[in-house]
């Protein structure tokens, strides 16, 4: 076993010389692999970033709440589909009210809507500008699994009245009063005042938790930053087996104050996590085999480009392996030497496209799909092994060659 590692290392080391001496026609032959790597690895990292995100968010709802809004969670229908989504009514606040007072066979619902991403100032500090700015009525407290820690959630007459309040998840808590509780102090959004009555926690954490959330009175909400806001409904039952019964009875009540023709489709969306998560890991299903089979012809293409390099290699050393068998060294000395080049150029090529492809990644999720990072380990070292098995698979034949090679013909070689 230790002469074999003693192999090994040797063999390594003279690759990487082999490597070091030939630096232009090593880099041009690991760009392939580097291409191939990179390709796989940015769009899975954003891709699982958008997963963790997607599934955070919904799976907080957990198994007893569903959504009514006016567009789906996830379309993929091309542009005539979509213009027939937004040409539907909007949800709007009276609606969306008539909707909770007559829904009498649910114990809870509440109504949301996103305003805008935000800076929020206190006298003791201020967040970045990316705070989630939220409307919402009372029941979005219990829909959403959002706890309170300290203080108290919104109440319907601070709804009624559109009072000056609001309620803080403990992100911004912190950032804003470091020092001390948060309750009745005030903070600032546009220059103007709200005093803070609670502070919550939720029992998922996604991009929005990440950022921060300071939740409005809806009605508050709407009248300074989004009178024509979307409305999404949000119900939950007590008891996981009424979900169903729940939500079809939803259903004919919205239909029915939406005035939908009976035989018609709905013209609005119910939204369960478990459905969008099941239908966004299909999508990604499908995107993960297309990618597959484009970054496997790129590393075909890789693969070849290492064969050729590499009978060019056995080629230019022919007297250098003669000279070595000469000595004493052994065919499979000289097979585990050329193998472990090959394998080390497709390694080289592999990390240098996992850098850049966790970078590439990181700046796309940030900056653009405005997402947290996230990293796929089990992808990174499917890369690595896959980049193992390229350089294994296409140096092979290069290295039997140079380890059959004559030892007097390849002594006489000029």
């Amino acid at each position: 076993m230790s002469r074999l590692l003693i192999e090994l290392r040797e063999s390594a080391a003279l690759a990487l010389s082999s490597i070091a001496a030939h630096k232009l026609r090593s880099g041009l032959t690991l760009l392939g692999v580097l291409v191939g790597v990179f390709s796989i690895i940015l769009v899975m990292t954003a891709m699982r970033a958008m997963q963790n995100n997607i599934e955070s968010q919904l799976g907080g709802l957990g198994s007893k709440t569903f959504v009514i809004q006016k567009m789906p969670g996830l379309f993929f229908g091309g542009r005539e589909g979509m213009m027939k989504l937004f040409r539907r009514r909007n949800i709007d606040y009276p609606l969306a009210r008539r909707f909770e007072r007559q829904a009498d066979f649910a114990p809870f619902i509440g109504l949301h809507t996103g305003l805008n991403n935000r800076e929020v100032t206190s006298p003791y500090g201020k967040t970045p500008p990316t705070v989630s700015i939220e409307g919402a009525t009372a029941g979005v407290f219990g829909t959403n699994q959002w706890t309170i820690t300290e203080g108290r959630a919104l109440l319907d007459s601070d709804i009624e009245s559109a009072r000056d309040i609001c309620v803080l998840n403990d992100v911004v808590a912190r950032t804003l009063f470091p020092h001390g509780s948060a309750i009745g102090q005030r903070i600032k959004l546009e220059s103007i005042p709200y005093t803070v009555v609670g502070v919550f926690e939720r029992a998922t954490s996604g991009d929005a938790e990440a950022r921060g959330i300071v939740v409005l009175p809806l009605s508050t909400g709407l009248n300074r930053y989004g009178r024509w806001a979307e409305i999404s409904i949000l119900v939950s039952v007590e008891d996981a087996a009424l979900f169903d019964d729940t939500l079809e009875q939803a259903r004919g009540l919205f239909r029915a104050i939406r005035k939908v023709p009976p035989g018609e489709e709905d013209d609005f969306e119910i939204l369960t996590s478990a459905a969008l998560i099941e239908q966004f890991e299909k999508v990604t299903r499908t995107v993960r085999l297309g990618l597959t089979f484009v970054s496997s012809i790129a590393l075909l293409a890789a693969g070849v480009g290492i064969m050729n390099i590499m009978l060019v290699s056995v080629t230019e050393r022919t007297r250098e392996i003669g000279i070595r068998r000469a000595l004493g060294a052994r065919r499979s000395s000289i097979l585990t030497q050329f193998l472990m080049e090959a394998v080390v150029l497709c390694q080289l090529g592999g990390l240098l496209g996992i850098a850049s492809g966790l970078a590439g990644a990181r700046l796309l999720a940030v900056y653009f799909l405005h997402l947290p990072p996230a990293y796929p380990l089990d992808w990174t070292a499917l890369a690595l092994v896959i980049c193992s098995a390229v350089g294994l698979i296409f140096g092979s034949y290069p290295a039997w060659k140079a380890a059959h090679l004559d030892p007097i013909d390849a002594l006489r070689h000029e």
